[in-house]
């Protein structure tokens, strides 16, 4: 029997226990065993695999005897996780792509090289991001919160497109519960994704780049019907993130963090599960569809007018 619909949306509308590890600790007695997958044969693309949820999603697709793509910025540290990998899981079939996903023409070599070496991908998962303390450009001019969580994976989606629908394949996006806390940036009226310098607040960059993830998961679901969409929120997760981007918040609330491997779950779940065929464009917490809004201002903001103003100042990068 599955846990009460009731106590599972208290928990979430209340926050802290349903972003806790405590809202995990109760949910999760209802998941079936991420090992009871098989995913022999498939080819999943991971970025920002290093560390924290991206490397726990690693060693949980490995289990699934997935074939893995690893993209990183460090060859250095894309080489230690995949000896880590080999030595917990020997027949392991993994490699890595060396790029940087706020510059744009990184993703575009990135991209081309995974479509070279992989005629079809079951699951491309956008997980690399940072969150800033002070304001940074890209190459290409773009605040590099905005580049690295919205604009690189956007180019990505649209350049492993043939490769996506070739095995009716599956794009999943790791965004943040943070994103609650942001209004849809209405770009037809003047507003801006990308904070200016006087203004900047790193944080609430992060909140505006995972609200646009969470709507460009939804629009990317209308117009590519052939391929499954998803975005998720991992709860609050205890991540080299985590304690070097907000050392003051992780200080009050490490007692009730979860693991990483627990953050990651839902991620490795979306992969596996197919689920997510049937509700493509839907946004996820503890293998359950959550709802996008938790505030009549976030719902005011998302008009079909912002929406189509957002992907095609996206569409610009293409």
């Amino acid at each position: 029997m599955r846990l009460g619909s009731f106590i599972d949306g208290a928990m979430d509308a209340l926050v802290v226990p349903g972003f806790s590890r405590v809202g995990y600790a109760i949910r999760s007695t209802q998941f079936s065993s991420l090992r009871s997958y098989s995913l022999s044969g498939k080819t999943v693309v991971v970025t920002g695999p290093t560390s924290g949820l991206g490397n726990a999603l690693a060693e949980q697709l490995a289990s699934m005897n997935a074939n893995l793509v690893l993209v990183g910025r460090s060859a250095e540290k894309l080489r230690i996780t995949i000896g880590a990998l080999h030595k917990q899981f020997p027949a392991v079939n993994v490699v890595s792509v060396v790029a940087d996903m706020s510059d744009l023409h990184s993703v575009r070599e990135a991209s081309q090289e995974i479509s070279t070496q992989c005629p079809q991908i079951h699951a491309l998962v956008h997980n690399a991001g940072a969150l800033l303390k002070n304001r940074e450009q890209t190459a290409q001019n773009l605040e590099t919160t905005i580049a690295c969580h919205v604009v690189g994976p956007h180019l990505m989606t649209s350049l492993l497109l043939p490769v996506l629908r070739a095995s009716h394949g599956r794009v999943i996006t790791v965004s943040s519960g943070g994103m609650y806390a942001a209004t849809l940036t209405d770009i037809k009226h003047g507003e801006s994704p990308e904070m200016s310098p006087e203004k900047y607040d790193g944080t609430r960059q992060y909140a505006i780049a995972k609200r646009l993830q969470v709507t460009l998961n939804e629009m990317w679901a209308e117009r590519e019907p052939g391929i499954a969409f998803a975005a998720m929120h991992p709860g609050w997760a205890d991540t080299p993130g985590v304690q070097a981007s907000l050392p003051t918040f992780r200080l009050l609330t490490k007692p009730f963090l979860r693991s990483p491997e627990q953050g990651a779950d839902t991620i490795a779940w979306l992969v596996a599960d197919d689920t997510i065929l049937r509700k493509s464009g839907k946004f996820w917490c503890d293998r359950e569809v959550r709802s996008i809004h938790k505030t009549g201002k976030s719902r005011k903001s998302d008009t079909r007018e912002a929406r189509e103003a957002l992907w095609e100042w996206c569409q610009k990068y293409i």
